[in-house]
């Protein structure tokens, strides 16, 4: 198994970002701690995909600051985070279809390759050694990790919605990550596919010695695996704590109910981990 790497911290300080006159974050602030889970939730249109969008390098905000282990980044672009340390899944599978699972996994491992893509269609010399190290790994670290070697060379339009969503944290994880940004990992999963992953998220944590900061709408599974959250609403932080000082929040319970009745979402949270 791999060594685990050393866990990044990360800052958002005074984060705004607007489209025109909609302001998608308003003066955001939190931290996410070194090999840590940190839940970032909040109702539909509260900003957490912008944010997202933000600390990964797809959106410019117009203030704040973005801190990776002390650096300020918000101005480098999504292949210099890569670089870095930054690795992302996306709400919606963006994985190579027609490619095979092995070959969608190895794409993750560019932006530190060390060679070119012509030496690398040349297969030969340096490039073939670093193939055949990357083949390796990649089969050894997360193919066998993930569970999914008795699928690594069929391709990806033939898997089950479930082990697509596996292949691309497979792939996220070929980048080497010192922070892991997960875009709502169980969305659409049923019960026994969503236990599965929260068991790797947990893994990738533990063995890996990954910070992971995660978007998603499974609050079973947000309180179950959590060690921070923070909760979004209209472009703003509401509330941010542990996961059982967030559901006794009234303004958390305000924002997804309605209503100030912390019973109200503590049967609801019961129900959706049932």
């Amino acid at each position: 198994m791999r060594a685990p790497m050393k866990p990044a911290s990360l800052e958002v300080a005074g984060l705004s970002l607007s489209f025109g006159g909609l302001k998608a974050i308003n003066d955001v602030s939190f931290s996410v701690e070194p090999g840590s889970i940190t839940a970032l939730i909040g109702p539909n249109g509260a900003g957490k995909t912008s944010m997202f969008n933000c600390i990964s390098g797809f959106y410019k905000p117009q203030r704040g600051a973005i801190r990776f282990d002390g650096e300020d980044v918000s101005r480098t672009h999504p292949p210099e985070r890569a670089r870095m340390g930054f690795a992302r899944t996306f709400q919606n599978i963006a994985l190579f279809r027609g490619m095979t699972v092995l070959d969608n996994i190895k794409l993750g491992r560019h932006a530190h390759m060390k060679t070119n893509i012509f030496q690398a269609l040349a297969y030969f010399g340096t490039a073939a050694r670093e193939e055949m190290e990357l083949r390796a790994e990649v089969e050894r670290d997360i193919i066998d990790f993930l569970e999914i070697n008795h699928i690594r060379h069929m391709p990806v339009a033939s898997l089950s919605y479930g082990l697509q969503k596996r292949v691309e944290l497979a792939r996220a994880l070929a980048m080497r990550p010192r922070i892991l940004l997960l875009d709502e990992p169980v969305a659409g999963m049923n019960r026994e596919e969503t236990e599965d992953m929260a068991r790797f998220i947990l893994d990738v944590k533990e063995e890996w010695g990954t910070t992971i900061l995660m978007v998603e709408h499974d609050m079973g599974m947000v309180m179950d695996i959590s060690d921070h959250v923070v909760v979004l609403n209209f472009g703003q932080v509401i509330a941010s704590g542990l996961p059982h000082e967030v559901q006794e929040n009234p303004q958390v319970v305000e924002a997804y109910l309605g209503s100030g009745d912390p019973a109200a979402l503590m049967k609801r949270l019961a129900e959706e981990a049932a």
